[in-house]
């Protein structure tokens, strides 16, 4: 007897349906083949089916079994296809009517024993389950509160293979999943560091203050011990609140890596990854015989922090070019091409020379001024150009160290934020941009405009300092966001002497 399952593959951060079609016939010697393009794991999937249904009190059948999985030009991979085969196998025999899975998508591993075990890229299944208006979901029961985020589909969670049978049977009824978006939302979304923490560093948080404010990307330069990465770790406290969309957005790229957390539904936080320096290209932007997001994806609307920068392989950092101009990665292979979205904001941190401490008040620094030049000509031109803010980041002196006073916090820095931002979503509603460091050249020329005083501070800027055309434009964004900070409809003179600060390379460091 012929039995169809419908389940589904992962193809980027895309589920696309696939039809588990399973034969069973009594001619000819028990043998057990699956067809359709499936990787080594999809065809071990029949020795764990075999031992589920045993260890489960069904009979299998010692029979010729063929399960083909359409679309057969589709790869297939993983061990999701588990639960749909033994279903399959189940309603070849008789024992399910085949109207009770019809429509259902279902998707889960099997155990030895009969237990259904999580799966990735849950929340994709139930976006495409839902565009597909099919009847429901069947998944494990670990990923039925990740897939009923989705309204719009019932999500049913199983433990066992029986339990599962029972429902179909009729035996069992079942509850779909449901959560409460809200207080999901809010359960999800604190963040255990605070700018609080950081003593002194004054001019510093400033910074990193403008360039949350508007989505600019951050570059800081310090000696070892400054506090740069702990300073970056903090940043995703005071960027703007996520989002629903931006949470389902960013908890369906986790989800398809499988890093959520074990029955973690949203990911309502502002992601931090870290990457280390001796990662390849291929981790860092996605890719891979069956394509996988990289960091700058798992990244998506938060920050990718890049320490010891100069330390990453040239390659490594070039890739980044295009996520940070169009915010998203296209991964073309032979048979098809793939788009991971990549909406951060990137910043990074180095030493000031290859030993760190060139300039250092107390530190001699041991570096030739070629090894210092050398240092800093490891990162690239165009990659330093994507840069808006760059920053110097000193040693903390004893007196602040010691003092007991507590900066401020990442909930009020945030209140600023949000309010900076909020007048940047109304400026640029009818663009299709969110923040001011995605203005185009029309934006600079329309909302960047100088009054006389600012006009000759840049000019006198431009002159003594020798900047590039590039920096000036880079000037302007920064400043605008400046100015949003200060709710000034118009860039003022002390805007723009705040921007050519956070110029540092530009201006040459000390």
């Amino acid at each position: 007897m012929l039995s169809k399952i419908l389940s589904a593959t992962l193809i980027g951060i895309d589920a696309h349906l696939v039809e588990v079609e399973v034969d069973v016939t009594a001619k000819g010697l028990p043998h057990f083949s699956t067809v359709g393009l499936p990787d080594t794991a999809v065809k071990e999937s029949k020795e764990r089916v075999r031992a589920a249904l045993k260890n489960t009190g069904f009979n299998f059948p010692l029979k010729q079994i063929t399960v083909n999985l359409a679309p057969a030009d589709l790869k297939k991979e993983g061990s999701a296809f588990d639960l749909p085969i033994a279903i399959g196998i189940v309603v070849s025999e008789g024992l399910i009517e085949p109207d009770a899975v019809k429509d259902y998508l279902i998707s889960g591993e099997l155990s030895l024993d009969g237990r259904i075990k999580t799966v990735k890229g849950a929340l994709s299944m139930a976006i495409k389950a839902r565009e597909d208006k099919l009847r429901g979901l069947i998944l494990p029961e670990e990923n039925a509160n990740e897939a009923s985020v989705v309204n719009g589909i019932p999500v049913y969670g199983f433990k066992s293979l029986p339990e599962l049978i029972e429902f179909l049977c009729g035996i069992n009824s079942k509850e779909p999943a449901c959560i409460e978006i809200s207080t999901v939302m809010k359960e999800n979304s604190e963040y255990y560091d605070d700018f609080s923490d950081v003593k002194g560093q004054e001019h510093v948080k400033r910074s990193i203050e403008v360039s949350a404010a508007g989505g600019h990307n951050l570059l800081m330069i310090g000696p070892p011990g400054s506090g740069k990465t702990m300073l970056a770790k903090r940043i995703p406290t005071i960027l703007p609140d996520m989002t629903f969309e931006e949470a389902l957005q960013t908890t369906r790229i986790h989800s398809v890596v499988g890093i959520l957390k074990s029955g973690q539904s949203l990911l309502a936080t502002r992601p931090f990854r870290s990457p280390h320096h001796t990662l390849s290209d291929v981790a860092m932007v996605g890719g891979g015989q069956f394509p996988k997001p990289g960091e700058v994806s798992l990244a998506h609307n938060g920050v990718l922090f890049l320490d010891e920068l100069p330390e990453f392989k040239r390659n490594v950092l070039e890739v980044l070019r295009q996520p940070l101009e169009d915010s998203t990665v296209t991964i073309s292979r032979a048979l098809r091409s793939i788009t991971y979205p990549a909406s951060i904001m990137l910043v990074c941190a180095m030493n000031p020379c290859f030993c760190g401490f060139a300039g250092h008040p107390q530190h001699v620094c041991s570096c030739t001024p070629a090894q210092v030049d050398r240092y800093r000509r490891k990162v690239s031109g165009p990659l330093l150009d994507r840069i808006d803010i760059h920053v110097e980041v000193p040693a903390v002196p004893y007196k602040d160290l010691s003092n007991e006073h507590c900066g401020e916090s990442s909930a009020t820095i945030r209140e600023r934020i949000q309010r900076a931002r909020q007048l940047q979503i109304e400026r640029f509603k009818k663009d299709g941009i969110y923040s001011n460091s995605k203005m185009r050249s029309k934006h600079t020329r329309k909302y960047c405009s100088l009054n006389a005083n600012a006009q000759g501070i840049i000019e006198t800027a431009m002159h003594k300092l020798g900047l590039s055309a590039r920096a000036y434009t880079r000037i302007l964004k920064v400043s605008r966001t400046i100015a949003d900070l200060a709710e000034s409809e118009h860039i003022q003179a002390e805007h723009i002497s705040e921007a050519i600060q956070y110029r540092t390379l530009d201006r040459g460091m000390v």
